[in-house]
């Protein structure tokens, strides 16, 4: 008899009665149980473990662990006492053979996942169990026991990325399964990643173990900026594990979701699979925009193919996977302030509308497994990803704002294993190459049109409406950036104390950041539209200009070889038979010499000087604090993390666990901030600004306020500016913090969890997590008696128009972002099994979340410091959500699954401004109306999947055919809402702005695996 069993695990080892009553008390929905929720206690980041006692009439000598697929082969002696310890298994199927004085006697096959730590106790002194003798001794579901420890998180299951629908192949879409994680796709496709209340660039995803952190850009990984493509082939991809909070010592740079996945591996037996998903126009419904018109060209075209299999049989395997995608994206161009089309002359109306946008990608990965000895694993794998197409966001760009899309990333791993009786050491070599460079396929001059005025549609006293309504003319997006570099890592791993399993390692990494940003490298001219004596419409005289243009301060490409180094110990310790701590701390340090090394011009110096700007000298800040000359700034050392967590079990069967944690988490300053302070002083936007008469957009006469001339749309007009304003040339000044701290997160946990059928389990928890030190840029100008704000009864405003003569705006870096997020949640799991084959999971989750910024905006030029920045509800976080997935095994061999997601509205926030005796500036933020007919975000997605064997060729050969129905009730989850507080209509949807899903959308799918 045999069973497949990915069973969970166990932190303690149980006396040999409550062991032997578990063994015989197995029943036939336990015997039958084929997958389970694996859950890290003790494990590797990505590897599983398995340990345990073993009894018998003259002790066990050895327990040997044996991969069923690739043959890889791990024996340890077992102790005195008669426990075991293998520390590090990859992902996979195994057999046990303990080596008793009666003989070798053998487990049936059972299933270790990512992270697992397994524990499991054989007694053959008992007459049962010692005289089955010609049988495999069956790993039962009450056999092996699980506890998660104090980590907050979810495994996604192989059945679960094959199974449940999603429209874009991407392995992450079910890591909102986690609570508080949020996966987000919009309505161009772009997807990212959410946790808490903190933004995406505080994510990181392991992969075999290796951060894929992107160190220049937003979004937490390398290639998710600005992209629909997907961070890794789902092909390639077993299985993961999503960690909202607490995680252990070994996860670096990450201050909230950790994804740790595995990738798969050749076996024993050549397997294969090839696919292709199809959908367009025809297969969707109309969006809101298209319901009086035809509908845009859209197509969705994704295949690939994988194979894997021996080399050399139980010694060397291979895998190698590819996966395609040709895509049109729809596109809405509509006005801003949610004005109507017919706002605009006639010239302009034709640009509004549907469009769509092409965007293109292959991803490719390959892996050698080595097995040379029962002691070593030796692997080498690599990813090549390349993108190309169009980027166009719904919104107010035309179609010839577009840029070319333009991604490139190389990985490659090489791993050496090595296993002894009571430790283990790993060892890893990484090099990677990424390169992000969109580029305007348009060049020329373009244009912003603007309003300031009088609501145009609800006009009050007093109350002036701001907004930007539409860009045409060339793209402003041109940039490179990448990172390039080598890293090793190492993890060593000793069981040799008993009842601690010890982890200790350390990474350093020599990687090159680069970047390239030709800002308003096409120059942009700022309309107001409501300003127009003869009351039309004013496109004829701007109020300002702005343009990129390189000084004699160094070249715009900006090079920064950083040094990256941490270091962590972690132990896991059985205090008792139901106690067990995990206890770790870890110490990141990173050299960034570009912000370090980093010499102020000494125009820039000067600029600001009190001679020249009298300005900052009653100031709320030392502009001295932020100047460099190249000895003021030292690295930060200050990043030790410890991370604590529990689980004590209530009950002799562990059934009722309860469990929690503590720990502080580094992230790490993005370079794209703080490449800013050079690229911005050798190649910036010079902005001028021009005397026309608009209230609503005036300026102080000087080098860069004048008036306006027509030869200023030239290339000659705009080098005459430029000798007009002096040495500073109207560029704008940046300036970073010497003393610049390192953002983090502290995180606390407190959750119950109870095993209520061996097939059934529930959760339910609280966690706190509160992030500081986020860097932002603040303005620096000040009025000459050194205030922000004007003094009463004038209206409050930032102080735009008091820059250093012959200079733009002083903008400074420092950190203060904060957030908060209290969260509340309940996690229901069924796990599927051959012989109850269905499945559920389902996460309610409650969240209160505040930040003392709008959420994601690092410019912060509403206030003088953050300081004065009120905490209010955050924006990017919805208070209640509920995500579900389920799937079932039908009759004739169909599978039918499901997806479905409901969150309450968006939260909107709006500053205004306050008169009187103490004018300022006060946040007004609500919660949305909704979405029209009904309350907040609502997705329903399912598939069907028909699968045809084709046995003639082989047991496991057989054809995959498919249909997916993305938000089958064609929910509208609007994104654009009224957020004008003096309007009649505020917080109520604002024109056809949908980007929170696609709507009603069939997808076609076929596939053939052998």
């Amino acid at each position: 008899m045999k069973l497949s069993h990915e069973f969970e695990t166990m932190t303690t080892r149980r006396s040999r009665t409550r062991r032997l009553a578990a063994a015989l008390a197995w029943s036939s929905a336990g015997a039958a149980l084929a997958i389970g929720v694996a859950t890290p206690a003790h494990a590797q980041v990505s590897n599983a473990s398995l340990r345990g006692t073993v009894k018998a009439e003259g002790g066990v000598s050895q327990v040997t662990a044996i991969n069923v697929n690739t043959g890889l082969t791990r024996s340890v002696a077992v102790s005195a006492n008669g426990s075991y310890n293998i520390a590090s298994l990859p992902v996979g199927t195994y057999r046990l053979e303990l080596t008793t004085p009666d003989g070798v006697r053998r487990t049936d096959e059972f299933t270790l996942s990512v992270g697992q730590s397994a524990v499991l106790d054989f007694d053959f002194s008992q007459p049962d169990i010692a005289s089955a003798e010609s049988d495999a001794i069956i790993v039962t579901g009450t056999r092996i026991r699980s506890l998660e420890g104090g980590e907050v998180g979810s495994n996604i299951t192989q059945r679960q990325i094959e199974v449940l629908p999603q429209n874009n192949r991407n392995f992450l879409a079910f890591a909102d399964l986690a609570p508080g994680v949020q996966f987000v796709t919009g309505g161009n496709g772009q997807s990212r990643l959410q946790g808490g209340a903190q933004d995406s660039r505080s994510v990181n995803i392991f992969i075999d173990g290796v951060g894929q952190k992107d160190y220049v850009l937003k979004n937490g990984v390398t290639g998710q900026d600005s992209t629909q493509g997907n961070p890794f082939p789902q092909l390639a991809v077993g299985e993961y594990r999503v960690l909202s909070s607490n995680y252990k010592a070994e996860f670096d740079q990450v201050s909230s979701v950790a994804i740790t996945a595995v990738t798969k591996s050749g076996t024993n037996e050549f397997h294969g699979e090839a696919f292709i998903d199809y959908t367009d126009q025809s297969l969707r419904d109309a969006r809101p925009n298209e319901l009086t018109t035809s509908k845009v060209k859209t197509k969705d075209f994704q295949f690939g193919g994988a194979l894997g299999g021996p080399i050399i049989k139980d010694m060397l395997h291979f895998f190698v996977t590819y996966e395609g995608k040709r895509q049109e994206n729809p596109v809405d161009v509509r006005p801003g302030l949610n004005l109507p089309v017919s706002y605009f002359p006639s010239e302009y109306q034709g640009v509004f509308g549907p469009t769509n946008a092409t965007f293109n990608e292959d991803l490719y990965f390959g892996k050698l497994s080595f097995q040379p000895s029962n002691s070593d694993l030796i692997e080498v794998s690599g990813k090549y990803r390349k993108e190309s197409g169009e980027f166009l966001s719904s919104g107010i760009n035309a179609r010839s704002t577009i840029s070319a899309q333009d991604v490139e990333e190389l990985r490659v791993t090489g791993r050496w294993e090595h296993t002894a009786d009571n430790w283990i050491n790993d060892f890893k070599l990484t090099y990677e190459d990424v390169k992000w460079a969109p580029t305007p396929v348009e060049f020329g001059n373009a244009f912003l049109f603007a309003y300031a005025g009088p609501s145009p549609t609800n006009p009050q006293p007093g109350v002036v409406v701001r907004g930007d309504l539409l860009r045409i003319g060339g793209g402003g997006n041109y940039q490179n950036k990448g990172q390039k570099g080598w890293g090793v890592q190492n993890d060593f791993t000793w069981t040799g104390f008993e009842g601690h399993t010890i982890k200790v390692g350390a990474k350093a990494k020599w990687v090159e950041l680069n970047t390239l940003q030709l800002g308003n490298f096409n120059p942009l001219y700022t309309y107001n539209t409501a300003f127009d004596p003869g009351g039309g419409f004013n496109d004829d005289v701007p109020y300002r200009l702005q343009f990129g243009a390189q000084t004699g301060n160094g070249s715009p490409i900006v090079n920064s070889k950083n040094f990256q180094f941490g270091i962590y110990i972690q132990d896991d310790w059985e205090v008792t038979d139901r106690l067990t701590l995990n206890l770790g701390v870890r110490w990141d340090y990173e050299r960034t010499p570009a912000y370090l090394d980093f010499v102020h011009p000494t125009d820039a110096v000067n600029a600001v000087s009190p001679a020249n700007y009298p300005n900052l000298i009653n100031a709320n800040y030392s502009i001295n604090d932020f100047i460099s000359t190249g000895s003021e700034r030292k690295a930060f050392m200050g990043a030790w993390q410890p991370r604590i967590g529990f689980s004590y079990e209530l009950d002799d069967e562990a059934r009722y666990v309860l469990f929690g944690g503590f720990g502080r988490s580094y992230d790490r300053n993005q370079f794209d901030f703080l490449q800013q302070e050079i690229s911005v002083g050798s190649y910036t936007t010079r902005t001028f600004n021009f005397i026309t008469g608009d209230p609503e957009n005036s300026c102080v006469p000087g080098p860069t306020c004048v008036a306006w001339d027509p030869i200023y749309l030239t290339e000659a007009g705009r080098q005459q500016l430029l000798a007009g304003a002096g040495p500073g040339g109207g560029r704008e000044l940046r300036f970073i913090d010497n003393d610049l701290k390192v953002p983090y997160s502290d995180q606390f946990s407190l959750g119950f969890r109870a095993r209520v059928t061996p097939l059934f389990e529930a959760e339910v928890g609280y966690s706190h997590i509160e992030s500081k030190d986020g860097f932002a840029y603040l303005l620096g100008n000040r009025r000459p008696d050194g205030t922000f704000f004007p003094p009463a009864p004038a209206s409050p405003g930032s102080p735009f128009g008091f820059a250093p003569p012959g200079f733009g705006s002083i903008i400074i870096g420092t950190n203060g972002l904060k957030t908060s997020a209290d969260s509340g949640y309940l996690k229901l799991v069924k796990n599927y099994t051959a012989a109850s084959p269905w499945s559920f999971a389902a996460t309610y989750t409650y969240t209160e979340a505040e930040e003392n910024r709008n959420f994601g905006e690092v410019f912060s030029l509403d206030f003088p410091s953050l300081d004065d920045y009120p905490i209010t509800r955050s924006s990017g976080v919805r208070k209640h959500r509920l995500v579900a997935t389920g799937s079932v095994d039908l009759p004739i061999g169909v599978t039918l699954s499901g997806k479905f997601q409901i969150a309450s509205p968006p939260y909107l926030k709006r500053f205004i401004d306050v008169g009187g005796a103490n004018p300022s500036r006060n946040v007004i933020s609500n919660e949305a109306d909704g979405n029209g007919d009904r309350w907040g975000f609502r997705q329903m997605d399912i598939a069907i999947t028909k699968y045809i064997p084709f046995r003639f060729i082989s047991e496991e050969s057989r054809l995959r055919l498919r249909v997916d129905i993305l938000n089958l009730f064609n929910d509208r989850n609007y994104v654009d809402y009224n957020n004008d507080p003096t309007s009649p209509d505020y917080l109520s949807i604002s024109g056809n702005g949908v980007g929170g899903n696609p709507p009603r959308t069939v997808k076609l799918s076929a596939g053939f695996s052998f």
